[in-house]
């Protein structure tokens, strides 16, 4: 199974947004969310996938084809 499956749609969606370099507080302004839900968002994606920090998010984003343009 690939663990992209376990991700929900905004799990993925922020991941991307982590790819192109965002902070939490600017995906959170971004989705209209709090800074607090952006990193609850970014750390729950992180425990799915089993990597430990951005840098390595940010290597699974490119893989599955996670990433977007900046906004």
């Amino acid at each position: 199974m690939r663990l992209i499956g376990l991700l929900t749609e905004r799990e993925r969606e922020v991941v991307g947004l982590v790819a192109t370099g965002m902070s939490n507080e600017e995906i959170a302004a971004l989705l209209f969310v709090s800074p607090h839900t952006a990193k609850t968002h970014v750390n729950r994606a992180m425990t799915k996938l089993g990597v430990h920090d951005r840098a390595q998010l940010v290597v699974v984003a490119y893989e599955w084809g996670l990433t977007r343009r900046a906004p």
